[in-house]
């Protein structure tokens, strides 16, 4: 068993952890990463990122498909937004991951695979590949995050996405809206460059995964999508942001609830929290507008989904309200983004 110290340890190689160890070994800090999985990049993940993340984080070789259409559906209505510049692309989430490890490796951070944390304090964890000392500590380890646990903060809110994967790449994203279906959740079509992305998403207090996983078949049959002999996915994700800085341990995307419980976009999340933390720890005078703006439009997304989750008839009147606001370029399809 090896010992060591690191000025920061990061718990969690996705994008949240990665974006952070970067910005902090750039600037000459001694990082170690542990990733509890052997293989850094995949994850259960529908790969759709919003227009505000490519300039932001994602660099155009990484993305699969782009999309300056978009088609949204709900019970009684349709419309197609259409934009000069794409509105959503995709990403491949291994390909993304594999990427920012190079990076992040080349900036001189160390990143230990296979590593399970099996007890943390305040100055130091244990792992199954050594015990190290730490200045700071990152949690970056997802919504069943063990740091976060470690501080006692509860994850209540809590969203669940399932999803196939079908071995074509379809022609359009699709969102489809269906309060009587599925409540303040959705069904989605999200094609890359060599699948789709076929899966529905929901707030878990709302529908219990199995309930939702029939749903998205009932979904895909009316579609004539055949998604039979194909593996489903599910994933939970935590929207139950509760703060991020706690003394010298911080907690970014999943781990922190960055995620958007209205959409369930997380990755770009992820990546401004950990560059934001980094930027946090470097200099303690950092004023980290571009998180203060997503955890703003985060509260925003969430008070929007409690609200619609009230009734039945409260939240159709929401989401359809919300499709005709968007059909008539009332509001931009960027105001159900993140980090705009």
């Amino acid at each position: 068993m090896t010992q060591d110290h690191f000025h920061s340890i990061i718990i969690g190689a996705g994008p949240a952890g990665l974006s952070c160890a970067r910005i902090l070994a750039a600037s000459g800090k001694r990082v170690l990463v542990c990733e509890k999985n052997k293989k850094i990049g995949p994850k259960i993940c529908a790969g759709g990122v919003t227009s505000s993340g490519l300039n932001l984080a994602i660099p155009a070789q990484l993305l699969e498909r782009q999309f300056p259409i978009q088609n949204v559906s709900s019970t009684f209505q349709a419309t197609r937004l259409i934009s000069n510049d794409a509105m959503v692309s995709t990403v491949n989430r291994e390909k993304l991951g594999q990427w920012m490890a190079t990076t992040t490796t080349k900036a001189g951070a160390q990143i230990i695979t296979d590593a399970t944390v099996q007890k943390i304090s305040r100055s130091k964890i244990i792992t199954s590949k050594g015990t190290f000392s730490f200045d700071f500590l990152i949690g970056a380890d997802g919504s069943n995050s063990l740091v976060r646990r470690f501080l006692n903060i509860p994850s209540t809110k809590i969203g669940v996405g399932i999803q196939y994967h079908l071995p074509i790449s379809m022609t359009e994203m699709v969102w489809h809206l269906d309060p009587k279906q599925f409540n303040t959740g959705y069904c989605w079509i999200f094609p890359q460059a060599q699948r789709t992305s076929v899966g529905a998403y929901c707030f878990r207090r709302d529908m219990p995964p199995k309930i939702l996983k029939d749903r998205l078949h009932t979904w895909l049959k009316s579609l004539n999508i055949d998604y039979h002999g194909l593996k489903p996915e599910a994933a939970n994700i935590n929207f139950d942001y509760q703060g991020w800085k706690f003394n010298n341990i911080y907690l970014a995307g999943d781990a922190g609830g960055f995620a958007s419980g209205l959409t369930g976009e997380g990755i770009l999340p992820a990546i401004i929290s950990g560059e934001e933390i980094a930027a946090t720890i470097l200099n303690p005078d950092h004023q980290p507008q571009r998180l203060n703006r997503l955890i703003k439009n985060h509260q925003r997304h969430t008070r929007l989904l409690l609200m619609s989750g009230k009734n039945r008839f409260g939240c159709q009147l929401i989401m359809e309200s919300l499709i005709l606001a968007l059909k008539l370029k009332i509001i931009p399809f960027s105001a159900l983004e993140m980090a705009h």
